[in-house]
């Protein structure tokens, strides 16, 4: 009798003649590099595949995508494997990795880029800096550019050229039954509304193409005042960053300094900071910014520096493979109650990794209708952030409880909604919370496109009944 693999009882024969339509590998539990194949950046998601193939073009992932709906397999798919939730991967099923489709392009002419469905912020940053152009992004360089932006793309420069998203133009799709389509404003438009901001929902993204802006050098780095002052500062920066001009971006964090590169004398210390970015004239930053220094930070280290330093300067403090647990939610203010649970919880950090952000969304994020895209928030003040960190297993128990109690205490003050790229696995509820008046016409184009819901390892958007 022949041979069975455990992925849903498939012979070896049909794998084997599924391998020979593609350029990429297939990897299976019994392959020496299948450990290390299903890791992610949070290691607290241990999910074991039946199957990783790893597309090197288009013609891959057409196969995968073909042999996953022809086998009734659950699909996962994987771009940069930084999903908190662990949703690039699957039990049991088909892993679509996308690690093999990189290309960055920039085009001066328009100063567009062109990135592959697998590339990540870090090489997108690489090869737009040398022609002083820049795409809005996230904060932390190993991010991957597909789940980042398809599901907002909040960051440094959200409030001077909006969210990730505000500046797609194109993609590229392979869609549930196969077809491979171009997707922007003037082809499938259903689909280019709700791949802005509706997540891994509606199909495979082989490539972006992105509108990139002139940003070369900023200033920016942190300030810090001790934990105590948390009440005082986030009321003060409530108003300041609301008022701010739109080149002067600062998400403001409860936090703890592990460690190097900051002076040894604050490590281990609780701390509400800012980390700011100002791509505005050089010589209008004193003048603006002597409002923050009148706040007499303990810590102060501001200063120019390429756009791709601002970007990872948090990736040596964030390798992959720690224990990550994240809970999120919008805020229109950061009224008298939420600032005292900021107090309390940033006063009890578990771990020296572990932390709070909340992000603007004022300046040009702000400027987007809340149908203009599936992304429904864009009339709250905030995105905020509470994440458990640790490297050790151990300390996994310890980092989810504080990130829920923290979370926990904090809802009641929130907008109600979820941001899907801080989300983990929350239940549909939350996940209908996250695109609000938006959910019913995404639930119409899912069934359009993708009525059997084949792409559901995502937080999922089912097809209207």
């Amino acid at each position: 009798m022949e041979k069975k693999q455990t992925i849903k009882g498939i012979a070896n024969s049909l794998i084997e003649e599924f391998s020979t339509h593609l350029r990429g590998e297939i990897i299976q539990a019994s392959d020496p590099e299948y450990q290390d194949a299903r890791k992610v950046y949070n290691a607290m998601i241990d999910k074991h595949p039946g199957m990783i193939v790893r597309c090197v073009d288009v013609a891959d992932v057409i196969a995968c995508v073909n042999f996953g709906r022809e086998n009734n397999l659950l699909v996962a798919i994987r771009g940069g494997g930084h999903n908190g939730g662990g949703l690039g991967l699957c039990e049991d099923g088909l892993v679509i990795d996308l690690s093999g489709l990189k290309s960055v392009r920039v085009n001066l002419a328009d100063q567009t880029v062109r990135v592959g469905g697998g590339n990540l912020w870090g090489e997108v940053d690489h090869a737009t800096h040398p022609f002083g152009l820049a795409v809005p992004a996230g904060i932390i360089s190993t991010t991957g550019v597909g789940g980042l932006t398809l599901g907002g793309g909040v960051g440094h420069l959200s409030r001077k050229y909006g969210l990730t998203i505000d500046n797609l133009l194109e993609a590229d799709m392979v869609l549930a039954d196969g077809s491979f389509v171009a997707v922007n404003k003037n082809q499938n438009e259903d689909l280019f509304w709700a791949i802005r901001g509706g997540g891994g929902n509606f199909g495979v993204i082989t490539s972006f193409k992105f509108q990139a802006h002139p940003v070369s050098t900023v200033i920016g780095g942190p300030t810090l005042w001790p934990i105590e002052k948390t009440e005082e500062i986030m009321s003060w920066y409530h108003d300041f960053i609301l008022n701010a001009p739109d080149d002067l971006n600062g998400f403001i964090a409860t936090m703890i300094i592990p460690g190097p590169p900051f002076p040894e004398e604050l490590h281990n210390k609780m701390f509400c900071g800012i980390v700011w970015c100002y791509t505005g004239d050089p010589s209008e930053f004193d003048k603006l910014f002597q409002e923050v220094r009148d706040k007499n930070p303990l810590f102060e280290h501001v200063g120019e520096m390429p756009y791709p330093s601002i970007q990872t300067l948090f990736d040596g403090l964030m390798p992959s493979g720690m224990q990550w647990y994240w809970r999120a939610d919008f805020f229109n203010d950061i009224n008298k109650e939420a600032r005292a649970v900021h107090l309390k919880y940033g006063s009890s950090i578990p771990t020296p990794l572990s932390q709070m952000h909340l992000y603007p969304i004022s300046g040009a994020a702000s400027r987007v209708g809340n149908e203009d895209t599936p992304w429904a928030y864009r009339d709250a003040k905030y995105t905020g952030v509470i994440v458990g960190v640790d490297p050790d297993p151990k300390n996994a128990e310890k980092i989810t409880q504080w990130c829920k109690d923290y979370w926990e205490a904090l809802h009641p003050y929130s907008s109600g909604g979820a941001y899907s790229n801080f989300m983990m696995d929350e239940g549909q509820e939350r996940v209908q919370a996250s695109y609000k008046h938006n959910y019913n016409r995404l639930s119409e184009i899912k069934k359009r496109h993708d009525p059997n819901n084949f792409f559901r390892v995502n937080q999922n958007i089912k097809p209207k009944a």
